[in-house]
């Protein structure tokens, strides 16, 4: 009896899985700062302690701009945040113009796709950063596992901006977002996977909120 009850009280808090059961998810979510984002994910913000995925066609194509206010906002509160690997070097005068307290934003350049995999993974796992933006060329769905699993241990957001090939691969991510255009040549975001919900049919256009 005693292991019954153990088994009901894991089932009542939530914290196992199990069949023909959907475990509530608390809309604690961080905000992203865009209103209508925010209103189509089931935590109603970006996932805590976890991984989301930007999936974009290029570079440059507005990705930043959808982190930005959730950056800057950690920033100006004295907490870092850490990109790594960016394919460009980050322009700082655009950073601040954004809000961002480049006092607490930190770049980490490294040499090969495999040391920026593992210093994006060491980030998130420190315990010491806010949120993490990682460019990772190489990645497999174990890679990205190892990311997720950081992001929770270190209780931190991170970001991982990939090609949009991989849009149909399976992914331990939280979050998937992928960059698309509408039938008037409009860039949009789709929800491709989300932790605790349905996947929305809505798309969200980016009007800053």
């Amino acid at each position: 009896m005693a292991s019954v009850a153990a088994l009901e009280s894991l089932l009542a808090a939530q914290t196992l899985w199990h069949a023909g059961r959907t475990a509530a998810i608390a809309a604690d979510g961080e905000p992203t700062g865009y209103a209508g984002l925010d209103a189509l994910l089931p935590q109603r913000g970006w996932p805590r302690r976890a991984l989301t995925e930007l999936l974009l066609p290029a570079d440059g194509i507005g990705e930043l701009s959808l982190l930005l206010p959730t950056l800057s906002r950690f920033t100006q509160a004295g907490a870092t945040v850490v990109l790594v690997a960016p394919p460009y070097l980050p322009y700082a005068p655009a950073w601040q113009a954004a809000g961002v307290d480049l006092m607490h934003l930190e770049v980490i350049d490294v040499a090969t796709p495999r040391d920026a995999l593992w210093a994006f993974e060491q980030c998130l796992r420190s315990g010491a950063c806010a949120a993490v933006v990682g460019w990772p060329l190489q990645a497999d769905a174990s890679a990205l596992r190892r990311l997720q699993v950081a992001a929770d241990s270190g209780a931190c957001l991170g970001f991982a901006l990939r090609d949009r090939a991989h849009v149909d691969n399976p992914s331990p991510a939280a979050l998937r977002l992928a960059y698309d255009r509408d039938g008037e040549g409009a860039g949009i975001w789709r929800v491709r996977k989300c932790r605790g919900g349905s996947v929305p049919a809505q798309a969200f256009v980016p009007i800053l909120r």
